[in-house]
């Protein structure tokens, strides 16, 4: 090779170089995961098992569902794992985000729980403690009116489980909403501790409010819709995954999540379906009955039960004050 060749070489070279590095490069898909959750785990599965191959997943757990609701109608996240309830909410906000799926119900693991030796008709005036506009203060305030207490009756804290537990203990607080694995926790340290509601009773699970879905803001999809749709299903192929290879996946969760091994089981169970005092993961075509987007049953309620559960959300927030008034549930 000539002088005059090799310099032509070495220029080129880096030119190449960078090329291949720009078609090597994935897209960034900003994700959010509402709290340290086994049910919004499957979004770091999809990474983990390379689901969505052309797509580098950025996922960020808030533990703190509201702010990441916040990033999310501002743009900072595409994709964002919570709870149903906030969807009248966004839509009242008029935030550019949607729900693009029901992921499962809850069946069993949200609960409402009272210090020992404490009745439901002796609450009023008392502290309660739940956390504010999400799935926590809907249970305990249907929780309340069903035993004859309005929510101006009792004292609310803006607590979640996990925040609950020491009050609990001290007695600071006469009822609390629990989850898996506090319930547990609270049970062991205090004698007495009352379990009196919980999402696999009629009362609650057949409303259909309480459960996860996955939302989408919507210049992501309008803008980016191959990765929007590839992101949607590689969630049910994760979730597939989970089905296929149950204990290996829950231990992936627990890893992930930095939970005790033994505490998964008690919210995913371990048939790869459902855990009776935890959730009940729907697969593709519950999730879609439930929508009313395919004919057929869903598990708990009835086909397109989805719109009347956002209405009844909806309801609950005027009566909790968190909204204003009623909204169109097919806006979101």
């Amino acid at each position: 090779m000539t002088v005059k060749k090799l310099i032509a070489a070495l220029m080129v070279a880096p030119f190449i170089a960078l090329a291949a590095g720009q078609a090597m490069a994935k897209e960034k898909i900003r994700v959010g995961i509402a709290v340290s959750w086994p049910g919004y785990a499957f979004l770091k599965l999809i990474e983990k098992h390379n689901l969505a191959p052309d797509y580098e997943l950025e996922i960020t757990i808030f533990e703190d569902p509201i702010q990441g609701h916040n990033l999310l109608a501002a743009g900072q996240l595409d994709i964002y794992g919570s709870t149903l309830d906030y969807i009248p909410i966004a839509i009242e906000q008029g935030f550019s985000v949607v729900n693009v799926a029901y992921t499962n119900p809850s069946y069993g693991v949200d609960q409402v729980v009272l210090a020992p030796g404490v009745k439901a008709t002796e609450l009023k005036g008392k502290k309660v403690a739940a956390p504010e506009a999400f799935i926590g203060q809907l249970q305990v305030g249907m929780w309340l009116d069903i035993n004859g207490l309005k929510p101006a009756d009792v004292s609310w804290v803006n607590l979640n489980a996990d925040e609950g537990v020491g009050p609990m203990i001290s007695g600071d607080i006469a009822a609390a909403y629990m989850y898996e694995p506090w319930t547990s926790k609270l049970v062991e340290s205090v004698k007495g501790i009352q379990i009196v509601a919980d999402t696999s009773q009629d009362a609650y699970k057949k409303t259909g409010i309480f459960g996860d879905s996955l939302y989408m803001h919507t210049d992501f999809i309008k803008n980016n819709r191959k990765a929007a749709v590839t992101l949607l299903k590689a969630r049910w192929d994760a979730l597939q995954i989970w089905h296929d290879k149950t204990e290996e996946t829950n231990n992936f969760f627990a890893e992930y999540l930095q939970w005790p091994k033994e505490d998964i089981p008690y919210v995913m169970g371990t048939n790869g379906k459902f855990f009776l005092g935890g959730i009940y993961m729907f697969d593709f075509n519950e999730s879609a009955q439930f929508c009313g987007l395919l004919d057929g049953e869903p598990p708990f309620g009835k086909n397109g039960g989805f719109e009347d559960a956002v209405k009844l959300t909806n309801e609950w927030w005027i009566k909790l004050g968190v909204m204003q008034k009623m909204q169109d549930p097919k806006a979101g």
